[in-house]
């Protein structure tokens, strides 16, 4: 693609605001149009960077000086957009999950394949300093056996947003795909998944929650195993961000931004680098592939194999049995 890049937008949140910012800011695009359901929101994102604005994704996802979509609403709402989008002969970059199911999902990549669009789902995580640093100490630590990946978010009062509805959000290992994505990229392919959740609802008669836990214990092809655990919510008290990798000659022990390599004769620091500046890493890479063709540093099939672990364990905690992942 040698000409400008013409993009729009549908969502107004942080991702949203930062897409915006940074496609303004690129010599290979124009930034068309930003839509949004309140429309003064649109307008709020879109004039200052000289972007029409409309409360009409459908509309926007058809027009014909559009060539790009950028998908950054809430999960529920991303099939419907991407589907729309492919459908009009536009390229698609989306948030994860691509998908709230994974059949959906598979959907949306054949259809991507058959319209010969772009379809790029987001996973910056894979782009983090401390996704680096794990993979540059990983050979270090021997063949790892054992991890454990705890993520709690305690937040007193749970906010009423989309992020606190099932609905919207999705079972807690798809809304929060990027916890399984960085380890599938690490270590491979999942064989069983065993996984129980709880979930404080204020009204069994709707979606919402105020607090979700979920644990997952993951069994590596390799023969690596996996505690997986996540939640958020006003019934939690003590927030905890760590990842822990036992291996057969060390470890690697990370404490929200700091970190340990453990070796027999020494333990050192690990250098985690930036969490900045990774959504400009992503959008950088989706235009280095449009525009010259270069490759993209994660595939739609990569995605979609983490989306069939996390679905596993949804089926696995509502069967209460262990379940095999099925691509």
């Amino acid at each position: 693609m040698e000409q400008m890049i013409r993009v729009g937008i549908v969502g107004t949140g942080y991702a949203a605001k930062t897409r915006a910012e940074l496609v303004q800011a690129d010599a290979r695009t124009q930034l068309v149009a930003i839509a949004s359901r309140d429309l003064s929101r649109a307008q709020s994102l879109a004039e200052p960077l000289d972007a029409e604005a409309t409360d009409d994704w459908g509309t926007l996802v058809q027009r014909t000086d559009i060539d790009l979509v950028i998908v950054s609403t809430g999960n529920a709402q991303h099939a419907t957009v991407v589907r729309a989008a492919l459908q009009a002969g536009k390229h698609v970059v989306v948030e994860y999950p691509l998908a709230l199911d994974l059949a959906t999902a598979k959907d949306l990549a054949a259809l991507a394949t058959s319209q010969n669009c772009l379809l790029h789902v987001e996973h910056i995580e894979l782009l983090s300093g401390i996704h680096e640093a794990i993979q540059t100490a990983l050979p270090t630590i021997g063949t790892p056996f054992y991890l454990r990946y705890c993520d709690f978010t305690p937040k007193q009062p749970a906010p009423e947003k989309w992020t606190y509805d099932m609905a919207e959000f999705g079972f807690p290992l798809v809304g929060a795909l990027s916890r399984v994505h960085r380890l599938t990229n690490l270590f491979g392919p999942v064989k069983t998944v065993s996984c129980q959740t709880r979930y404080w609802q204020p009204d069994a008669a709707n979606s919402r929650f105020t607090t979700c836990v979920c644990t997952a214990q993951l069994r590596f092809a390799s023969g690596l195993l996996g505690d997986v655990i996540y939640g958020k919510g006003e019934a939690l008290w003590a927030a905890e961000r760590t990842l822990t990798i036992q291996g057969e000659t060390g470890a690697i022990a990370l404490n929200g931004d700091s970190g340990e390599l453990i070796l027999p004769d020494q333990t050192q620091p690990l250098e985690l680098g930036s969490r900045r500046g990774l959504f400009a890493r992503d959008t950088a890479a989706v235009l280095d592939f449009l525009t010259e063709g270069k490759p993209l540093y994660v595939s739609v099939a990569d995605s979609l194999y983490a989306l069939a672990v996390a679905e596993a364990a949804r089926i696995s905690a509502e069967k209460g049995e262990v379940v095999g992942v099925v691509e």
